[in-house]
């Protein structure tokens, strides 16, 4: 009898196993958790991330660790917009939640609202809530100040809202206000919201320099009263960061 060849359906499932090993972990995954993941020989992991890489289905970070390619990003883009960018901010997410420890979120305008997409939680027990998904005033939010002062929402009519006595309630205040945000590059928020929370949030920007989101962090007054300058400038840094990864991912997505 003869043995029925099937190297390559071997090769296509050893493939696939590889890629859907990557998409679905939390991290990206260097070449030896690969390989011992998927317990694959050397040389046939090496040979099979060569071709998932040239294919795009697979990529490295800039640690060398493999993450989803850019075709998946393509997907998303087209499907699910916010769902591709918050795949791609996620490191910066947590790069800035290392960086302060606290609370990190990203925002986006929906309509003339502001929606929380994604949230890294602070290292510490007295930390931030989970605002993903929570409908908050954007002028009493750090991130909503960002989208006002930068155009991406426009301002409800009618009385603003008071969450607490430290809102600002008054148009001209508040037009003030979302005028120095955009002179430092940064906003901030102090009781405004919540008494005893504090946030600061800077604008992510888009291929043509459009504001599409705001990255911020919030936390307890105490821990962050003399901070709002340090971690308004790590923010910027960070933004500007994956600002210019969703520019490149623009241009690929145009090509493609």
């Amino acid at each position: 009898m003869t043995r029925p060849t099937n190297t390559g359906t071997q090769a296509v499932d050893r493939a696939a196993h590889l890629v859907a090993t990557v998409v679905r972990a939390d991290d990206p995954l260097t070449f030896s958790a690969l390989e011992q993941e998927c317990r694959l020989p050397k040389s046939t992991t090496s040979r099979l991330l060569s071709a998932l890489e040239r294919a795009e289905l697979l990529e490295r970070d800039e640690a060398g660790s493999y993450v989803a390619g850019p075709l998946f990003w393509l997907y998303s883009a087209r499907h699910d917009p916010w769902e591709h960018l918050v795949r791609l901010a996620r490191p910066t997410l947590r790069a800035v939640g290392a960086a302060t420890g606290e609370a990190v979120h990203l925002a986006v305008a929906r309509g003339d609202r502001v929606v929380q997409v994604a949230q890294v939680d602070s290292k510490y027990l007295l930390g931030s809530r989970d605002w993903t998904n929570v409908d908050v005033p954007s002028h009493c939010s750090a991130l909503g100040k960002v989208l006002l002062a930068y155009g991406a929402v426009g301002l409800a009519g009618g009385p603003l809202e008071q969450t607490t006595p430290h809102t600002i309630t008054d148009r001209d205040r508040l037009r003030r206000d979302l005028a120095q945000v955009t002179r430092r590059g940064w906003a901030s928020t102090v009781d405004e919201l919540e008494i005893g929370l504090t946030a600061v949030a800077v604008p992510v920007h888009g291929r043509d320099g459009e504001v599409v989101a705001a990255l911020g962090i919030s936390g307890p007054g105490q821990r962050l009263k003399e901070r709002h300058e340090e971690i308004g400038q790590l923010l910027i840094d960070r933004a500007g960061q994956l600002s210019s990864l969703l520019r490149r991912r623009t241009r690929m997505e145009d090509v493609a």
